[in-house]
C-alpha cells in the first residue's frame, strides 16, 4: 500500500526554521513526483513544492520561493522540506503526497496526487 507518512512539524517563532520530512511506506519514493501542500483554517489547500521522479527537478510556490527547500534522499526513501524564514503566514497543516508521474514534470495541483499523508502542523508564533 502506498503511503506517504509526514513527521517534522511544530511550534517556531518567527524567523526560525523546521524541516520536514515524509518517508514512504510501501512504495519507492524516487518512482513517484511527491508534492508538499498546507492547508490553514478556513483557507484551500495550497500547493507548496514538489519535487520531480525522472531528474529530481524541484518547483515552488511564489509565497515560499527563496526560502523553502525540497529535496530526495533516495537511500532513505524520504522527501524533505526544509523550511527557513518562516512567517505567521506559514502556518497550517502540512501534508504529503505521491503521484505516479503522468508526465516529466510534477505539478502543485492537489487533485493530481493519489496518495496523501495525514499531515503535520506546523505553527509559527511568537
Amino acid at each position: 500500500q502506498v503511503q506517504p507518512v509526514e513527521s517534522g512539524g511544530g511550534l517556531v517563532q518567527p524567523g526560525g526554521s523546521l524541516r520536514l520530512s515524509c518517508a514512504a511506506s510501501g512504495f519507492t519514493l524516487n518512482y513517484y513526483h511527491i508534492g508538499w501542500f498546507r492547508q490553514a483554517p478556513g483557507k484551500e489547500r495550497e500547493g507548496v513544492s514538489c519535487i520531480s521522479s525522472s531528474d529530481g527537478r524541484a518547483y515552488y510556490a511564489d509565497s515560499v520561493k527563496g526560502r523553502f527547500t525540497i529535496s530526495r534522499d533516495n537511500t532513505k526513501n524520504t522527501v524533505y522540506l526544509q523550511m527557513n524564514s518562516l512567517k505567521p503566514e506559514d502556518t497550517a497543516v502540512y501534508y504529503c503526497a505521491a503521484v505516479v508521474p503522468p508526465r516529466v514534470v510534477c505539478d502543485l495541483i492537489g487533485f493530481l496526487y493519489d496518495y496523501w499523508g495525514q499531515g503535520t502542523q506546523v505553527t509559527v508564533s511568537s
